[in-house]
């Protein structure tokens, strides 16, 4: 039998906890900070300020964490909405590959960075996969989240907010394609924002082609950004007037072959076919080369 994974964790800078994946050879959060990203580029990125202000005249704020992990994202969402409205309730669907990486993020230090009201949530789901309470309905699905996205948008749920975190593209492009994206826009409400931190322009193309809009995630003051970035990820909606828009370089990325998206018709190829499928359309497309593109804006 094959030996259960040890998750190690590694401090990032703003004193929170992260993992290295050796299957996928990255780290599960930004080494600036995992606290700081959950919140950056997810919570906040997704407007559940805005949410929870709300919530006093809908039945419940609903939330799809897609690749789960640590359960931060879900947590910087919960002390969110909590904070500014108590009494916001919530309905809450995870899906993750990995049962053992939430249960390895249950436990001291990890869990330590989170409030005393949603540590118990963490908990929950990390060893029963359900957590239930006056206001909180939350059940983590394990399994391949190609797979799983299925029934639930079968099931007929739609979120206000999506947190769109698996792997790099590059590393994991089985949840970076256009038919895995097709699957996440139907778990949208025509009003709700999803949330990733990639600005990979086959990512944001993918998006797109799925019948999303799409806009930038402005460069955060919480998080340390090297100087030759340009966003800190992407947002998507049904409505291009609620996101922040793509700045000139972002537009012109979109005209690149860095932007040919990859594809996963059966959703159930392995990485290495997808990316070759992605590899043979870019070598027939007449586009402008990404690296063209990146002396023509000085990006190294």
């Amino acid at each position: 039998m094959p030996q259960p994974l040890i998750w190690t964790p590694q401090l990032t800078q703003d004193g929170s906890y992260t993992f290295f994946s050796l299957q996928f050879e990255e780290s599960f959060h930004s080494v600036q900070g995992a606290r700081a990203e959950a919140f950056a580029k997810f919570a906040d990125a997704t407007h559940l300020a805005e949410q929870a202000a709300r919530a006093s005249v809908q039945a419940s704020v609903k939330l799809l964490d897609i690749c789960y992990g640590l359960g931060y994202n879900t947590a910087a969402a919960l002390e969110t909405l909590w904070s500014l409205n108590p009494d916001c309730r919530v309905e809450l669907y995870g899906l993750e590959l990995d049962a053992s990486v939430p249960r390895a993020a249950s436990v001291s230090p990890l869990i330590e960075s989170w409030s005393a009201e949603v540590q118990p949530v963490l908990q929950a789901l990390a060893t029963d996969q359900i957590y239930q309470s006056d206001r909180l309905q939350a059940q983590l699905l394990i399994g391949d989240a190609r797979q799983t996205i299925q029934d639930l948008a079968n099931r007929g749920f739609q979120a206000d907010a999506i947190f769109f975190d698996p792997f790099s593209p590059r590393r994991c492009p089985q949840l970076w394609t256009v038919d895995f994206l097709r699957w996440v826009a139907r778990c949208l409400t025509p009003t709700g924002k999803l949330a990733t931190y990639s600005r990979a322009a086959a990512v944001r193309a993918a998006l797109i082609e799925a019948g999303f809009a799409i806009g930038t995630i402005p460069l955060s003051r919480t998080l340390e950004t090297p100087s030759h970035e340009w966003s800190q990820g992407t947002v998507a909606s049904f409505a291009a007037e609620s996101l922040p828009p793509l700045s000139l370089l972002e537009q012109e990325h979109l005209r690149t072959r860095a932007a040919i998206p990859y594809r996963d018709p059966t959703l159930a190829d392995s990485a290495e076919v997808i990316r070759q499928r992605q590899q043979q359309e870019q070598q027939q497309s007449t586009l402008e080369s990404t690296s063209s593109w990146r002396r023509r804006w000085g990006i190294c």
